[in-house]
Protein backbone atom coordinates (compact mmCIF):
# COMPACT_ATOMS: atom_id res chain seq x y z
CA UNK A 1 0.00 0.00 0.00
CA UNK A 2 3.02 2.29 0.22
CA UNK A 3 3.40 2.64 -3.55
CA UNK A 4 0.41 4.61 -4.72
CA UNK A 5 -0.50 5.87 -8.15
CA UNK A 6 -1.78 9.43 -8.40
CA UNK A 7 -4.06 9.92 -11.39
CA UNK A 8 -4.86 13.35 -12.80
CA UNK A 9 -6.24 14.68 -16.06
CA UNK A 10 -3.99 15.56 -18.96
CA UNK A 11 -1.83 17.31 -19.94
CA UNK A 12 1.02 15.67 -18.06
CA UNK A 13 4.12 17.87 -18.08
CA UNK A 14 7.62 17.02 -16.97
CA UNK A 15 9.91 19.78 -15.80
CA UNK A 16 13.47 19.44 -14.54
CA UNK A 17 13.36 22.74 -12.66
CA UNK A 18 13.40 22.68 -8.88
CA UNK A 19 13.01 25.45 -6.32
CA UNK A 20 16.74 25.34 -5.61
CA UNK A 21 17.65 25.64 -9.31
CA UNK A 22 15.27 28.54 -9.82
CA UNK A 23 16.56 30.36 -6.74
CA UNK A 24 20.14 29.78 -7.84
CA UNK A 25 19.33 31.37 -11.20
CA UNK A 26 17.80 34.36 -9.40
CA UNK A 27 20.91 34.70 -7.22
CA UNK A 28 23.13 34.64 -10.32
CA UNK A 29 20.88 37.25 -11.95
CA UNK A 30 21.17 39.47 -8.87
CA UNK A 31 24.97 39.34 -8.80
CA UNK A 32 25.48 42.23 -11.29
CA UNK A 33 23.31 44.48 -9.08
CA UNK A 34 25.20 43.28 -6.00
CA UNK A 35 28.57 44.01 -7.61
CA UNK A 36 27.39 47.42 -8.84
CA UNK A 37 26.07 48.31 -5.39
CA UNK A 38 29.38 47.42 -3.73
CA UNK A 39 31.34 49.17 -6.49
CA UNK A 40 29.46 52.45 -6.06
CA UNK A 41 28.77 52.44 -2.31
CA UNK A 42 31.76 50.53 -0.98
CA UNK A 43 32.16 47.99 1.80
CA UNK A 44 29.28 49.47 3.76
CA UNK A 45 26.92 48.11 1.09
CA UNK A 46 28.69 44.74 1.23
CA UNK A 47 28.19 44.62 4.99
CA UNK A 48 24.47 45.36 4.66
CA UNK A 49 24.10 42.60 2.05
CA UNK A 50 26.01 39.99 4.09
CA UNK A 51 24.18 40.75 7.33
CA UNK A 52 20.73 40.84 5.72
CA UNK A 53 21.24 37.52 3.93
CA UNK A 54 22.70 35.87 7.05
CA UNK A 55 19.80 37.13 9.19
CA UNK A 56 17.26 35.85 6.66
CA UNK A 57 18.82 32.38 6.53
CA UNK A 58 19.17 32.15 10.32
CA UNK A 59 15.58 33.32 10.85
CA UNK A 60 14.27 30.71 8.42
CA UNK A 61 16.26 27.97 10.16
CA UNK A 62 15.04 28.97 13.62
CA UNK A 63 11.43 29.40 12.49
CA UNK A 64 11.32 25.98 10.83
CA UNK A 65 12.93 24.49 13.92
CA UNK A 66 10.50 26.20 16.27
CA UNK A 67 7.47 25.28 14.18
CA UNK A 68 8.74 21.68 13.92
CA UNK A 69 8.66 21.72 10.14
CA UNK A 70 11.07 20.30 7.61
CA UNK A 71 14.07 22.56 7.07
CA UNK A 72 13.96 24.56 3.81
CA UNK A 73 17.14 26.61 4.12
CA UNK A 74 18.81 24.53 1.41
CA UNK A 75 16.28 25.65 -1.23
CA UNK A 76 18.02 29.09 -1.22
CA UNK A 77 14.74 31.02 -1.07
CA UNK A 78 15.83 32.71 2.17
CA UNK A 79 19.07 33.79 0.49
CA UNK A 80 17.07 35.36 -2.36
CA UNK A 81 14.78 37.15 0.10
CA UNK A 82 17.77 38.50 2.03
CA UNK A 83 19.46 39.66 -1.17
CA UNK A 84 16.35 41.39 -2.49
CA UNK A 85 15.76 43.13 0.83
CA UNK A 86 19.37 44.33 1.00
CA UNK A 87 19.22 45.69 -2.54
CA UNK A 88 16.10 47.65 -1.55
CA UNK A 89 17.83 49.34 1.40
CA UNK A 90 19.95 52.52 1.43
CA UNK A 91 23.65 51.80 2.07
CA UNK A 92 23.60 53.99 5.17
CA UNK A 93 20.88 51.94 6.88
CA UNK A 94 21.77 50.94 10.46
CA UNK A 95 22.68 47.27 10.57
CA UNK A 96 20.13 46.50 13.27
CA UNK A 97 17.30 47.80 11.07
CA UNK A 98 18.50 45.57 8.21
CA UNK A 99 18.37 42.60 10.59
CA UNK A 100 14.85 43.55 11.72
CA UNK A 101 13.83 43.69 8.07
CA UNK A 102 15.09 40.15 7.46
CA UNK A 103 13.22 38.86 10.50
CA UNK A 104 10.00 40.54 9.33
CA UNK A 105 10.39 39.17 5.80
CA UNK A 106 11.05 35.57 6.82
CA UNK A 107 9.24 35.16 10.15
CA UNK A 108 6.13 37.29 9.70
CA UNK A 109 5.48 37.39 5.97
CA UNK A 110 6.82 34.01 4.86
CA UNK A 111 6.93 31.38 7.60
CA UNK A 112 3.87 32.34 9.64
CA UNK A 113 1.81 31.99 6.47
CA UNK A 114 3.14 28.48 5.87
CA UNK A 115 6.48 29.02 4.16
CA UNK A 116 7.47 29.31 0.52
CA UNK A 117 4.44 29.22 -1.75
CA UNK A 118 1.98 30.32 0.93
CA UNK A 119 2.90 33.99 1.42
CA UNK A 120 0.43 36.44 -0.15
CA UNK A 121 2.97 39.20 -0.76
CA UNK A 122 6.62 39.36 -1.70
CA UNK A 123 8.51 39.01 1.62
CA UNK A 124 11.34 41.40 0.76
CA UNK A 125 8.98 44.14 -0.42
CA UNK A 126 6.62 43.62 2.52
CA UNK A 127 9.53 44.02 4.92
CA UNK A 128 10.79 47.11 3.08
CA UNK A 129 7.39 48.80 3.31
CA UNK A 130 7.20 48.06 7.05
CA UNK A 131 10.66 49.53 7.54
CA UNK A 132 9.67 52.65 5.60
CA UNK A 133 6.60 53.08 7.81
CA UNK A 134 8.52 52.44 11.04
CA UNK A 135 11.76 54.30 10.26
CA UNK A 136 10.97 56.70 7.43
CA UNK A 137 13.93 58.96 8.19
CA UNK A 138 16.46 56.14 8.18
CA UNK A 139 15.00 54.60 5.04
CA UNK A 140 15.19 57.86 3.11
CA UNK A 141 18.72 58.91 4.07
CA UNK A 142 20.90 58.50 1.02
CA UNK A 143 24.61 58.41 0.23
CA UNK A 144 26.29 60.03 -2.76
CA UNK A 145 28.59 57.40 -4.33
CA UNK A 146 31.02 60.09 -5.50
CA UNK A 147 31.48 62.23 -2.40
CA UNK A 148 30.20 59.72 0.20
CA UNK A 149 28.09 62.58 1.56
CA UNK A 150 24.88 61.77 3.42
CA UNK A 151 21.37 63.13 2.78
CA UNK A 152 21.82 63.79 -0.94
CA UNK A 153 18.74 63.65 -3.16
CA UNK A 154 17.86 60.64 -5.29
CA UNK A 155 16.89 61.17 -8.95
CA UNK A 156 13.17 60.81 -8.17
CA UNK A 157 13.55 63.10 -5.17
CA UNK A 158 15.21 65.67 -7.40
CA UNK A 159 12.37 65.29 -9.89
CA UNK A 160 9.84 65.98 -7.14
CA UNK A 161 11.76 69.12 -6.25
CA UNK A 162 11.94 70.25 -9.87
CA UNK A 163 15.68 69.72 -10.36
CA UNK A 164 15.57 67.19 -13.19
CA UNK A 165 18.79 68.56 -14.71
CA UNK A 166 20.82 67.23 -11.76
CA UNK A 167 21.16 63.76 -13.27
CA UNK A 168 22.04 62.65 -16.78
CA UNK A 169 20.69 59.59 -18.54
CA UNK A 170 24.20 58.16 -18.49
CA UNK A 171 24.40 58.43 -14.70
CA UNK A 172 20.98 56.83 -14.37
CA UNK A 173 21.91 53.97 -16.70
CA UNK A 174 25.26 53.07 -15.15
CA UNK A 175 24.23 53.78 -11.55
CA UNK A 176 26.64 56.41 -10.28
CA UNK A 177 23.85 58.09 -8.30
CA UNK A 178 22.28 58.07 -4.86
CA UNK A 179 19.67 55.47 -4.07
CA UNK A 180 19.14 51.99 -2.69
CA UNK A 181 22.03 49.56 -2.99
CA UNK A 182 20.68 47.55 -5.91
CA UNK A 183 18.36 49.92 -7.74
CA UNK A 184 20.71 52.57 -9.13
CA UNK A 185 22.35 50.67 -12.01
CA UNK A 186 19.88 49.97 -14.82
CA UNK A 187 22.71 48.27 -16.72
CA UNK A 188 23.29 45.71 -13.95
CA UNK A 189 19.57 44.98 -13.66
CA UNK A 190 19.27 44.48 -17.42
CA UNK A 191 22.10 41.94 -17.26
CA UNK A 192 20.20 40.05 -14.60
CA UNK A 193 16.98 40.28 -16.61
CA UNK A 194 18.72 38.84 -19.67
CA UNK A 195 19.92 35.87 -17.61
CA UNK A 196 16.45 35.16 -16.21
CA UNK A 197 14.89 35.37 -19.67
CA UNK A 198 17.55 33.14 -21.19
CA UNK A 199 17.05 30.57 -18.44
CA UNK A 200 13.26 30.87 -18.82
CA UNK A 201 12.86 31.67 -15.14
CA UNK A 202 10.66 34.64 -16.04
CA UNK A 203 8.81 35.76 -19.15
CA UNK A 204 8.86 39.19 -20.75
CA UNK A 205 5.22 40.07 -20.06
CA UNK A 206 5.33 41.45 -16.52
CA UNK A 207 8.53 43.54 -16.90
CA UNK A 208 7.51 44.92 -20.30
CA UNK A 209 3.92 45.79 -19.42
CA UNK A 210 4.93 47.15 -16.00
CA UNK A 211 7.68 49.41 -17.32
CA UNK A 212 5.71 50.27 -20.45
CA UNK A 213 2.69 51.42 -18.45
CA UNK A 214 4.84 53.66 -16.27
CA UNK A 215 6.56 55.09 -19.34
CA UNK A 216 3.25 55.84 -21.06
CA UNK A 217 1.54 57.44 -18.06
CA UNK A 218 4.52 59.53 -16.94
CA UNK A 219 4.85 60.82 -20.51
CA UNK A 220 1.16 61.65 -20.88
CA UNK A 221 0.74 63.13 -17.38
CA UNK A 222 3.72 65.45 -17.60
CA UNK A 223 4.51 68.30 -15.19
CA UNK A 224 3.69 70.98 -17.78
CA UNK A 225 0.55 69.46 -19.25
CA UNK A 226 -0.30 66.46 -21.39
CA UNK A 227 2.58 64.68 -23.15
CA UNK A 228 5.28 66.74 -21.45
CA UNK A 229 6.71 64.06 -19.16
CA UNK A 230 10.09 62.33 -19.39
CA UNK A 231 9.38 58.58 -19.52
CA UNK A 232 13.02 57.52 -19.93
CA UNK A 233 13.94 59.32 -16.72
CA UNK A 234 11.17 57.50 -14.85
CA UNK A 235 12.25 54.15 -16.29
CA UNK A 236 15.88 54.53 -15.27
CA UNK A 237 15.34 56.26 -11.92
CA UNK A 238 14.29 54.66 -8.67
CA UNK A 239 13.36 51.03 -8.13
CA UNK A 240 11.15 50.50 -11.17
CA UNK A 241 13.44 48.16 -13.07
CA UNK A 242 14.52 46.23 -9.98
CA UNK A 243 10.90 45.78 -8.96
CA UNK A 244 9.65 44.89 -12.44
CA UNK A 245 12.33 42.26 -13.06
CA UNK A 246 12.85 40.66 -9.67
CA UNK A 247 9.84 41.35 -7.40
CA UNK A 248 6.77 41.65 -9.62
CA UNK A 249 7.76 38.37 -11.32
CA UNK A 250 7.67 36.40 -8.06
CA UNK A 251 5.97 33.08 -8.86
CA UNK A 252 3.98 32.94 -5.64
CA UNK A 253 2.46 36.41 -5.64
CA UNK A 254 1.55 37.10 -9.27
CA UNK A 255 -1.30 35.57 -11.33
CA UNK A 256 -0.94 32.17 -12.97
CA UNK A 257 -2.31 33.00 -16.42
CA UNK A 258 -0.77 35.11 -19.19
CA UNK A 259 -3.79 37.39 -19.30
CA UNK A 260 -3.74 37.72 -15.53
CA UNK A 261 -0.07 38.63 -15.50
CA UNK A 262 -0.63 41.35 -18.07
CA UNK A 263 -3.46 42.79 -15.95
CA UNK A 264 -1.24 42.52 -12.88
CA UNK A 265 1.67 44.30 -14.59
CA UNK A 266 -0.51 47.10 -15.94
CA UNK A 267 -2.01 47.56 -12.47
CA UNK A 268 1.49 47.81 -10.99
CA UNK A 269 2.40 50.41 -13.61
CA UNK A 270 -0.72 52.51 -13.04
CA UNK A 271 -0.28 52.53 -9.26
CA UNK A 272 3.44 53.28 -9.49
CA UNK A 273 2.77 56.22 -11.80
CA UNK A 274 0.04 57.64 -9.55
CA UNK A 275 2.21 57.29 -6.45
CA UNK A 276 5.17 58.94 -8.15
CA UNK A 277 3.27 61.78 -9.77
CA UNK A 278 0.72 62.61 -7.09
CA UNK A 279 1.90 60.93 -3.87
CA UNK A 280 3.87 62.45 -1.02
CA UNK A 281 6.86 60.18 -1.60
CA UNK A 282 8.83 60.20 -4.86
CA UNK A 283 8.85 56.38 -5.18
CA UNK A 284 5.91 53.98 -5.33
CA UNK A 285 7.08 50.67 -6.78
CA UNK A 286 7.03 48.71 -3.51
CA UNK A 287 3.55 49.85 -2.53
CA UNK A 288 2.22 49.23 -6.05
CA UNK A 289 3.49 45.65 -6.22
CA UNK A 290 2.19 44.78 -2.76
CA UNK A 291 -1.26 46.17 -3.51
CA UNK A 292 -1.39 44.14 -6.70
CA UNK A 293 -0.18 41.06 -4.77
CA UNK A 294 -3.29 41.43 -2.65
CA UNK A 295 -5.47 41.66 -5.76
CA UNK A 296 -3.84 38.60 -7.39
CA UNK A 297 -6.44 36.05 -6.14
CA UNK A 298 -9.21 38.18 -7.65
CA UNK A 299 -7.35 38.40 -10.96
CA UNK A 300 -6.87 34.63 -10.97
CA UNK A 301 -10.54 34.07 -10.24
CA UNK A 302 -11.59 35.94 -13.37
CA UNK A 303 -8.81 34.89 -15.76
CA UNK A 304 -8.34 31.17 -15.12
CA UNK A 305 -10.27 29.40 -17.92
CA UNK A 306 -12.99 26.92 -17.15
CA UNK A 307 -11.92 23.31 -17.71
CA UNK A 308 -13.51 21.44 -20.61
CA UNK A 309 -16.94 20.26 -19.59
CA UNK A 310 -16.87 22.29 -16.40
CA UNK A 311 -18.96 25.18 -15.20
CA UNK A 312 -18.02 28.59 -13.91
CA UNK A 313 -19.57 29.01 -10.49
CA UNK A 314 -20.55 32.54 -9.56
CA UNK A 315 -20.81 33.19 -5.85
Amino acid sequence: MENRLFVSSSPHLRENASTRKIMLDVIIALLPAVVAGIWFFGMRAALVIIVTVAAAVLTEYLMRLGLKREQTVSDLSAVVTGLLLALNLPPSIPIWIAIVGSVIAIALIKQLFGGLGQNFMNPALGARVMLVVAWAGRMTTWTDPVTDAVATATPLGALKEGTLQSFSYSELFWGNIAGCIGETSAFAILLGCAWLLARKVITWRIPVFFVGTVALLTWVLGPDGLFTGDPLYHILAGGLMLGAVFMATDYVTNPITRKGRIIFAIGCGVLTSLFRLYGNMPEGVSFAIILMNIVTPLIDRHTVPVSFGGERHVE
